[in-house]
């Protein structure tokens, strides 16, 4: 039996992409993620043209829309999100005032953690850009705003990292202790009811915060990671990468370059939700009604043909993964996994995602009641 550790415990918080502009970059190596934003498009078009209700919102004082972006990022794909929702809002406002419509004023907060690079974001502001912009930073796991201050939140492929790993998981002497593996796989019960019970928790004080911040009427645009009813994460693609992820740190438990236990108290603070989780969820809460809801996998498929190379392939790992890898096994030990990662991926990247079900996101309407 295992004796516990000061190393079981959660990854050190908060998580943020790798910043500055450099050629590993999260700025320079997002390429999907901007995939995703664009293929999206047309689906926030439609659900604000439909969903969206300008006279209650704007009135003839007030001719200000507030618009905040929850776990920015780095880099121009938020600036990207925020212009599709723009154009968006603008085409439903004259829309509905026609040739006597008023010009709307824009206001757009950015927020993630007081870790992430704002330096870097708004440098990437495009130089023409006729929108006033401020950073927001703190845990979009509570209030970051004045009460009914926005008129639409927008979150996208941020709400499936956690405030934090569940403690149970790296506990090992607790029947959910997740020994092997460096994240929910689905299978093991324990350890999926643990990180599904943060994941809700985390999620209701999403919501709760959000609801506070919106006005009545107001829109939250919602895309997150998830999984399709019925399959768990290791049957996915994202989830055999995980799995090689984890392969990669055992290896060099083997080599004697890190420890056995080490590894063991290593977990991702990951939790991909299904569609019906998520509408549970939403419900339960009762602060928002579900506009819509849907399952995207197309899209999905078309973001990864952005990716041309297995070198610009590799940049986008180490660029969303260098952090937790930094964090918890040291600095000096991130050159050295990466290069590892790269040569493995190169000689086994045909074997590793064979047969896995096709990756999912949810993309979500929310109207605060």
């Amino acid at each position: 039996m295992e004796m516990p550790t000061d190393e079981s415990k959660t990854l050190p918080q908060p998580i943020t992409m790798k910043g500055g502009d450099g050629p590993l970059s999260y700025a320079k190596n997002s390429c999907f993620q901007k995939g995703v934003v664009d293929a999206t498009k047309g689906m926030i078009i439609q659900a604000i043209a439909n969903k969206l209700d300008m006279e209650k919102l704007c009135s003839e004082s007030s001719k200000t829309f507030r618009i905040a972006d929850f776990g920015c990022s780095i880099g121009p794909n938020a600036f990207f999100s925020m212009e599709n929702i723009i154009e968006a809002v603008e085409q439903k406002h004259h829309t509905n005032a026609g040739n006597f419509a008023t010009s709307l004023e824009f206001q757009l907060f950015f927020n993630d953690h007081a870790s992430n690079d704002f330096n870097t974001l708004f440098q990437s502001i495009p130089p023409s850009w006729p929108y006033f912009a401020a950073g927001v930073p703190g845990s979009f796991y509570g209030r970051l705003l004045p009460k009914s201050s926005i008129h639409i939140g927008h979150s996208s492929s941020a709400l499936q990292w956690l405030s934090k790993v569940p403690k149970e998981v790296v506990d090992s002497s607790s029947p959910a202790y997740n020994k092997g593996s460096i994240y929910c796989t689905g299978i093991e019960k324990e350890v999926t009811k643990a990180f599904a019970a943060q994941f809700e928790n985390d999620m209701e004080t999403f919501l709760n915060a959000r609801a506070e911040e919106l006005v009545g009427g107001g829109l939250m645009v919602i895309l997150v990671g998830g999984i399709p009813d019925g399959i768990a994460l290791s049957q996915t693609a994202i989830g055999k990468f995980y799995e090689f992820f984890g392969t990669c740190l055992v290896d060099l438990t083997k080599k004697g370059l890190i420890r056995e236990e080490k590894v063991n108290s290593f977990n991702l603070p990951l939790y991909f939700p299904s569609a019906k989780e998520l509408k549970s969820l939403i419900e339960r809460n009762g602060r928002f009604s579900m506009e819509s809801i849907d399952e995207i996998i197309e899209q999905v498929k078309r973001a990864h043909t952005s990716l041309p190379s297995t070198q610009n392939y590799i940049s986008h790992i180490r660029a969303g993964m260098e952090g937790l890898i930094k964090d918890h096994f040291g600095n000096e030990f991130v050159d050295e996994f990466f290069a590892h990662y790269a040569k493995k991926h190169v000689e086994t990247r045909f074997v590793f995602a064979e047969n896995a079900v096709d990756n999912t996101l949810i993309f979500m309407i929310l109207k605060r009641i």
